[in-house]
């Protein structure tokens, strides 16, 4: 393998299961070309029962192979509508309105839609019940039906007359307690399963050439040859949030720790010799110590005083996890690693560099750098500066331990075949649904469950991986926001999990982020119209010639 390569890819039981394991191993002669329609056997958990489905299996190497799932089809009492936004009852005058609201409240502005002529309801939203959260969101505000999205302007323009504003959304992307089992579709789904008893090749993660630039899942993969991949973890997407496309969450490539925990987030990890993953939650272990004493070290490869979903000691509003939300903290130690890219981020601070001896060979007074090949450097911010510059005197020995802990407290033991994405919340464990949303930071203190009700309830695309119970790993991309494929709420990507036989699983980026690729070509459909670039992917490589 490639230098280059070897670096980025630092890379239910009963007959129920039985039918779909059957569905899923490779049948008869394992070629590329070797596809097979299916439509019977185990379905889908996923909207009406009676729905239909069919299932085109393509087996892309010995032991691995792509399953196109398709389910449902058009449902006449779909329509797209508009959906107001409710003003908030906050008395903060800077207060955002929310999908959602009181009763009392939503009542409020349907009573002066309907004044102004808008044809108005108002809709009570039940969420199904998770682990964790779910059960009655609030009140929603809405009006008229439309065959199709453009139909909505003319109410749009009313609404806005009326003093509020609305976008038109499809009622299909709802994930109400009391529709959703009822929806008939349609969704496509796209689910690559790597068999550790067949596969001869890798599972590993790749961030690409260095972790502070995007790149799209099919590039990634084509730089790997891999067979396939689908996109990985959640990333900083907004260069105000820290460093675009570093790893929002646990990052391990090639046995090399490169981004730390948030919180103890579930993460994906993956022991690439044997191919074998499991579901685990990490903390982060970081520390830095001289002769002068020791310190905590708060990140590695992320710009100080940024921790994007946080989950971070002292950091501020929380200390939790709190998705898609930037938290702050003034005072960090945090160290970087030639994999981050060929400069540190710039700023007031301090800056140490440390060779591949472990040895303090140069201190500046700002911060922004070339890490030393094969060294670290260590940023310090706030009160933390004069503490880095009593430890990390020029010419004295510094260690830098920067790792993850499993939940024994113990290390996690990795080495250059281990790989850790990360992702939240947990969808399944040992065999059972468990959906810790409150848990993992989906659930916005005071906003009125309105990030819960487009992040959790609604349906979106989703990515999400997991194991069954023969130890097979399946990498799954619904996709959504579209007509044509409704996507899935995090209930009913538990449902669908548990349903494709998987007795752990956990949800990774998804979104605009959902992208799938087999066969040197991306397999479903992002939701942007294209492909997004993406902090990691998680590849499924080749056989190497040499047997390594």
């Amino acid at each position: 393998m490639k230098a280059s390569l070897k670096r980025r890819s630092a890379l239910t039981g009963g007959l129920a299961l039985a039918v779909f394991s059957a569905l899923l191993s490779p049948v008869g002669p394992t070629h590329a070309d070797d596809v097979r329609k299916q439509d019977q056997g185990a379905h889908l958990n996923l909207g009406a029962a009676d729905l239909p489905e069919s299932r085109t299996v393509t087996t892309l190497a010995p032991g691995v192979t792509l399953t196109k799932i398709s389910r449902g089809g058009a449902d006449s009492s779909l329509f797209w509508t508009a959906e107001v936004a409710i003003p908030s009852d906050s008395p903060d005058p800077d207060a955002p309105a929310s999908a959602l609201s009181s009763q009392a409240t939503a009542q409020r502005t349907a009573d002066k839609l309907k004044a102004g002529g808008v044809d108005e309801r108002v809709e009570h939203v039940q969420s199904p019940q998770l682990a964790d959260a779910g059960g009655d969101l609030g009140y929603r505000v809405r009006a008229g039906r439309f065959a199709a999205q453009a139909d909505g302007a003319s109410v749009v323009a009313k609404i806005k007359t009326a003093g509020f504003a609305s976008s038109v959304i499809y009622t299909g992307w709802d994930g109400d307690s009391e529709t959703s089992t009822k929806t008939r579709g349609p969704w496509n789904l796209d689910v690559i399963t790597i068999d550790p008893g067949t596969y001869q090749g890798q599972l590993a993660a790749s961030f690409g050439p260095d972790l502070e630039k995007r790149e799209t899942t099919s590039q990634l993969a084509s730089d790997a040859h891999a067979i396939a991949a689908v996109n990985g973890g959640f990333f900083v997407f907004d260069p105000k949030a820290g460093a675009e496309g570093d790893p929002a969450g646990a990052g391990v490539y090639g046995g090399k720790t490169l981004s730390e925990a948030v919180a103890d987030r579930p993460a994906l990890v993956i022991d690439g010799k044997k191919n074998a993953s499991s579901i685990q939650r990490l903390t982060w272990d970081g520390k830095i110590s001289s002769a002068s004493g020791e310190a905590p070290l708060d990140g590695i490869d992320r710009v100080p005083g940024l921790i994007r979903n946080c989950g971070g000691a002292n950091d501020l509003p929380t200390s939790g996890p709190l998705q898609d939300v930037t938290c702050t903290n003034s005072n960090e130690l945090v160290t970087f690693t030639p994999e981050f890219g060929p400069s540190t981020p710039a700023g007031p601070g301090l800056e140490v560099m440390v060779d591949s001896h472990d040895t303090v060979t140069a201190i500046a007074e700002t911060r922004g750098a070339a890490v030393p090949s094969g060294g670290h450097t260590i940023q310090a911010t706030g009160t933390d500066v004069a503490r880095l510059r009593a430890l990390a005197p020029v010419g004295a020995k510094l260690k830098i331990d920067a790792g993850l802990l499993g939940q024994d407290g113990k290390s996690l033991h990795a080495n250059k075949f281990t790989s850790v994405v990360n992702g939240g919340p947990l969808l399944v464990k040992d065999g059972s649904e468990d959906v810790t949303a409150r848990h993992d930071g989906m659930v916005r203190p005071n906003d009125g469950n309105s990030f819960y009700y487009g992040w959790v309830h609604k349906r979106n695309p989703r990515t999400f991986a997991g194991t069954d119970a023969q130890g097979r790993t399946m990498l799954v991309t619904a996709d959504g926001r579209s007509t044509s494929s409704l996507g899935l709420s995090l209930k009913e990507e538990a449902d669908v999990a548990l349903s494709l036989g998987m007795v752990q699983a956990m949800n990774l980026d998804g979104g605009g982020s959902t992208t799938a690729v087999a066969e040197g070509k991306v397999q479903n459909s992002p939701s942007g119209g294209s492909e997004r670039a993406i902090g990691d992917a998680l590849l499924v490589l080749p056989a190497r010639k040499d047997g390594q």
